[in-house]
């Protein structure tokens, strides 16, 4: 697993555009040596509060383009008071309120919902909201998603994940609409339990980094967008013609036959998906799709 850093941008400018971005970027940057200076003395104090006090120690990757003295990745320890049912977006949390403000990292629901802060944990990925520190080995090293670029801190660019999600049309698309303006377009019971488990996905990009296929093929749609065109190929409601357009564009070169059938995007998926399963059925259909009897 490798964590990738941004190349250094082209710093070549005219003077007259220069200088005023210069001084606001100065600017910027002092007020930040100066929020790390006063952080530097809460820490010292809250060091001293936890003495004799349950702790957990933390190992978090630390990263910031802008900043010359942290430009070169590192780890950070900070010890945090351990409480029953505490996560690791908790610890995060505290780190950050208590200690070093400029620590930086996704979240935002807390309930395993937006997938806002997928992260690499001790080695797996998971969802630091759902993931309780008290099942965790000290020290917790806490590094942000492999194969991604590296933003600040735990922050990383799900731009191409997204392009990649984008890419299989995840939305409903049919011509076959119900007769009446106000009549709902109906889908049995059986094809609702088929599709059930791939509508859990909730865009976390924890399934994409655990893939080694994806980190080696930046064009392989990946076990997310694959889930994702697998709940509306297998939906009955959009019709043959859909389904046959959906499956043109999973049967490409970097589409589900890309799929080694490794299972670790099955095994770091947080809401349970059978990724894999779901990858495995595209391919039947891709099969049977270009079956021809003469």
């Amino acid at each position: 697993m490798s964590t990738q850093l941004p190349e250094q941008a082209d710093e070549e400018s005219s003077a007259a555009e220069v200088e005023p971005t210069s001084q606001a970027r100065e600017r910027r940057l002092q007020k930040k040596r100066e929020r790390a200076e006063e952080g530097e003395g809460q820490a010292e104090d809250a060091e001293k509060a936890l003495d004799g006090e349950d702790t957990y120690q933390l190992k978090v990757f630390r990263y910031d383009p802008e900043i010359a003295g942290k430009k070169e990745p590192r780890f950070d320890d900070f010890h945090v008071p351990f409480e029953k049912g505490m996560t690791v977006l908790d610890a995060l949390m505290y780190a950050r309120d208590t200690y070093d403000s400029s620590l930086t990292f996704r979240h935002s629901c807390r309930q395993a919902i937006c997938g806002s802060d997928a992260m690499f944990v001790n080695g797996k990925q998971r969802l630091c909201c759902k993931t309780q520190l008290a099942d965790l080995e000290e020290p917790v090293r806490i590094e942000p998603l492999p194969h991604a670029e590296v933003v600040k801190d735990l922050v990383v660019d799900m731009e191409h994940f997204y392009d990649q999600m984008e890419a299989v049309e995840p939305y409903f698309q049919t011509n076959d609409l119900p007769e009446g303006e106000l009549e709902e377009q109906k889908q049995s019971r059986e094809n609702r339990e088929k599709v059930k488990m791939s509508t859990r996905c909730i865009w976390c990009g924890a399934c994409m980094s655990s893939c080694n296929i994806a980190a080696g093929d930046n064009e392989y749609l990946g076990p997310a967008a694959l889930n994702k065109a697998y709940r509306f190929t297998m939906d009955e409601r959009e019709g043959e013609d859909m389904k046959q357009q959906r499956l043109e564009i999973l049967e490409q070169e970097h589409g589900v036959w890309r799929c080694q059938t490794q299972f670790s995007c099955t095994e770091v998926c947080p809401k349970d998906i059978p990724l894999t399963e779901h990858i495995q059925e595209l391919k039947r259909e891709a099969v049977k799709n270009n079956l021809k009897f003469w």
